[in-house]
């Protein structure tokens, strides 16, 4: 995934500025500020729940 940089930053902000106007644009922020902060959320316990399942020894084969 490439970087972004301050002149494409500008220009997303700019687009965002003529499309949803200068009085919705923080709303939209917060909404995907709240968004984003719960996908890390789930990520992150999702992740610790993989972890302690690798981590804890299971059942045997009966083999």
């Amino acid at each position: 995934m490439p970087n972004i940089g301050a002149a494409e930053l500008m220009m997303i902000v700019v687009i965002a500025l003529l499309v949803f106007g200068p009085r919705k644009l923080p709303e939209l922020g917060k909404s995907v500020g709240q968004a984003l902060r719960e996908v890390r959320r789930t990520t992150s316990t999702v992740t610790d729940e993989l972890r302690a399942g690798l981590d804890s020894p299971g059942p045997r084969d009966p083999r």
